[in-house]
């Protein structure tokens, strides 16, 4: 299994951050290691003093397929739900600073999070509305018109260069509103109205 997340999906997103908006989509990926296995609680890193939450909503593969045709896509995914992207903020400018990768950052362990999952056939995931909230305030809110590229067309973009196996994540990118988590905190994650994902910062 591997997660594969989408950078910049969202141009609002990619604007606040001070990047451009991007012409084809950006790829980056998270081993096994960084899926959350334990859902409930997620520990800040030692190694960071400014870690963000990124909302996201996330598709599951359950078909093997490679260069597949963005028309044939939804037959390789039947449920979603919405992820947390955590990513270490301060290490990630350093980084990029540098000209470096980004796995330091954002491939840590339990920085991907995926909450409850649901059938997408009982959603419309053209114009699906998700939302995360932090100690009870919204600070997150989107819609998947709004993705730059939308689900269909990152599988065919992402198939052509890696083979899609049964399992494997795909992160569709954020929307505006990332920010810092404090101890403590308490995250909650809805897609179109049902809370999906519970979590304690610690």
């Amino acid at each position: 299994m591997k997660i594969i997340c989408v950078g910049r999906n969202y141009g609002k997103h990619a604007l606040e951050l001070g990047n451009a908006i991007p012409k084809e989509p950006v790829l980056f990926m998270k081993p096994d290691s960084a899926l959350m296995r334990q859902r409930d609680k997620f520990y800040i890193p030692d190694f960071s003093e400014d870690v963000h939450y990124e909302a996201e909503v996330v598709f599951r593969i359950d078909q093997i397929g490679k260069r597949i045709q963005s028309k044939f896509a939804p037959k390789y995914f039947s449920q979603i739900s919405l992820g947390i992207d955590f990513t270490a903020r301060d290490v990630q400018s350093e980084l990029k600073s540098k000209g470096l990768p980004w796995e330091k950052a954002k491939a840590f362990d339990q920085s991907a999070v995926v909450g409850k999952w649901l059938d997408k056939k009982e959603l419309n995931l053209s114009d699906l509305d998700f939302e995360l909230k932090k100690n009870g305030e919204t600070v997150q809110k989107g819609n998947t018109s709004d993705m730059l590229f939308p689900i269909d067309d990152l599988i065919e973009h992402i198939s052509g260069y890696f083979t899609l196996k049964i399992g494997d994540l795909i992160f569709s990118g954020t929307p505006e509103g990332v920010g810092k988590v404090e101890s403590n905190d308490h995250l909650e994650g809805y897609i179109a109205g049902e809370k999906v994902l519970n979590l304690q910062v610690r």
